[in-house]
């Protein structure tokens, strides 16, 4: 097999918030006032090979973008590593972030947001290329215009400032500057989510034919089942944090072995002739700053047994190149169990 490209090996990321000086005063009383600790992840491996596409997918609050962010280098896990060809991301010193590669590149959803509204879209291109000299300073203009062409804009636009684009066309820009530093691994957070259903087409299609041309390898963060089964080889579905069933993007919509991901794919309509009963999962997921103990699922599971409630299921073998993380999938919850 292809050695990974990319390794996240049992990575957890947690965020403390330390009570402010009311919340201090009213702790003495009331016994409160300690700080709060959020559990964004818990225990998160996945390895992603040379030109495969990972879809990342779970309800808003599941961590997804959390490890997007410690992928790409902006926040360092709280425990576990990730690599890339066998080396740290970034390391964190005296509570800074040093990133140690320019091979992992970030799409945010908002590409206006992320853009800066006073460079013009062919300086902002230039930038990185330029620090890090990656393109001799001679070519990096003509190197910016080529960018744009190969995303679907001309090479006029690099004199143009963000705001005189659409969306789409910002986007592409986004794209393009991720490109510019001729990155290994791509991480896309929600990258078509603020786009029109039919500028999402083009995004999509394009980022398809980059794919298809350059080889690409990338995470792709969505809450869009149907643009994920589009676009990814494999699917990683998580809940509160953890991962709990991981596929080839076909068996796992043919046959989905997680309750969670029968309870994700069974909420979303579909367009079809037949009349069908769309249900939204029961229950609201728990906070991550107090996760369930056992399977973080299992007050939302219709199948919960005992044995759910006290211990964490960890991800064991489903079928060829499929791991899911429950109970019935190592027979330790029978029918009887789940009655109970």
């Amino acid at each position: 097999m292809t050695d990974p490209i990319l390794r996240i090996e049992n990575v957890s990321k947690r965020f403390t918030r330390m009570p402010g000086l009311a919340e201090r005063l009213v702790g003495k009383v009331t016994g409160g006032g300690k700080p709060v600790v959020v559990h964004a992840l818990s225990d998160v491996s996945l390895n992603v090979a040379p030109g495969e596409v990972v879809g990342i997918v779970g309800e808003s609050g599941c961590g997804k973008s959390t490890l997007g962010r410690v992928v790409t280098g902006i926040y360092a896990p709280s425990d576990g590593r990730v690599t890339l060809h066998g080396k740290p991301i970034a390391r964190e010193r005296g509570g800074n972030i040093d990133k140690l590669t320019t091979q992992v590149q970030m799409i945010h959803q908002d590409p206006f947001a992320s853009l800066n509204p006073r460079m013009k879209v062919g300086e902002t291109l230039a930038e990185g290329p330029r620090h890090h000299c990656i393109i001799p300073a001679g070519e990096v203009r003509a190197r910016m215009r080529e960018l744009l062409e190969k995303v679907g804009l001309e090479g006029a636009y690099a004199d143009r400032l963000p705001h005189q684009f659409s969306g789409g066309q910002r986007q592409r820009v986004a794209i393009a500057r991720a490109l510019a530093m001729e990155p290994d691994l791509l991480v896309l957070d929600e990258a078509v989510a603020s786009l029109d259903v039919s500028i999402q087409a083009q995004v999509l299609n394009l980022f398809m034919d980059l794919r298809r041309d350059l080889g690409l390898t990338a995470l792709f963060i969505s809450h869009d089942l149907s643009v994920v089964r589009h676009v990814c080889d494999r699917v990683a579905i998580m809940y509160l944090g953890r991962l709990v069933e991981l596929a080839p993007a076909d068996q796992l919509y043919a046959e989905p072995k997680h309750p969670y991901t029968s309870a994700l794919f069974a909420s979303v309509p579909t367009v079809g002739t037949g009349r069908r009963v769309f249900e939204a999962i029961k229950g609201e997921i728990p906070s991550p700053i107090n996760p369930p103990s056992g399977c973080a699922f299992h007050p939302r599971c219709p199948l919960a047994g005992p044995r759910c409630r006290v211990e964490v299921p960890r991800l064991t073998d489903a079928g060829p190149a499929r791991t899911v993380a429950c109970h019935l999938n190592d027979g330790g919850v029978g029918l009887q169990d789940a009655a109970a």
